[in-house]
């Protein structure tokens, strides 16, 4: 007993100090709220977990909205949940070419001057002056896994890919919190430049101080 408890210790801390992290490949998507979701959905009403995600209390609801930009228009596009403070969608660069907006790379929550976008549900439709971003490409880290390692929260690290497209990402922000699960986020353009999928795994560099 003893035996298996030292191996299963040793298997965690093997892990934690690894430099090898799974991608998580992000589609566009939409995260909303209350008001909003009562507008496109109508009152009352609460979305319908499909699949749960990777990062603890994440979903993919069974609910689609469209996007409508000024030349031209994405449906089906998929709500997570839970629903959030504010309305946020997170496109890509390709995205926002087909829509004719100038969505900003930013970190999730910074929506200060972002694109603003039409959004189409089965009950209704509104314009958001702001809301739209491209994700800053990021990795989620538990914080005892930052602490082993010493990461900090904020951080800028570059990923390094492998394969016949392999690359190195640099600017990856770095977002340490007690309840994340390790995980490198890129959207699909990111993805297909590197020839990259979900549940790969690429390597960690620390950026040099």
């Amino acid at each position: 007993m003893k035996k298996r408890v030292e191996k299963i210790l040793r298997d965690i801390l093997l892990e934690a100090l690894s430099d090898r992290i799974d991608v998580g490949v992000s589609n566009r998507h939409l995260h909303l709220s209350k008001k909003d979701l009562d507008i496109l959905f109508g009152q009352k009403y609460t979305l319908t977990k499909m699949k749960e995600l990777i990062q603890p209390h994440q979903y993919a609801a069974k609910e689609t909205v469209d996007l409508i930009g000024p030349k031209g228009e994405i449906k089906k596009v998929r709500v997570l949940g839970p629903l959030r403070d504010r309305t946020q969608i997170e496109i890509s660069k390709s995205d926002s070419f087909k829509l004719g907006i100038g969505a900003p790379i930013r970190e999730s929550g910074d929506l200060i001057s972002s694109a603003s976008i039409i959004l189409r549900g089965p009950e209704g439709e509104l314009k958001l002056e702001e809301g739209v971003i491209v994700a800053h490409r990021h990795i989620h880290m538990p914080k005892y896994i930052a602490d082993i390692n010493g990461y900090k929260d904020k951080e800028m690290v570059k990923v390094e890919t492998f394969g016949k497209r392999k690359l190195v990402f640099h600017n990856v922000l770095l977002r340490v919190s007690e309840e994340m699960e390790r995980e490198f986020h890129i959207d699909l353009d990111e993805a297909n430049a590197a020839d990259i999928k979900t549940g790969d795994k690429v390597r960690i560099i620390r950026e040099l101080l």
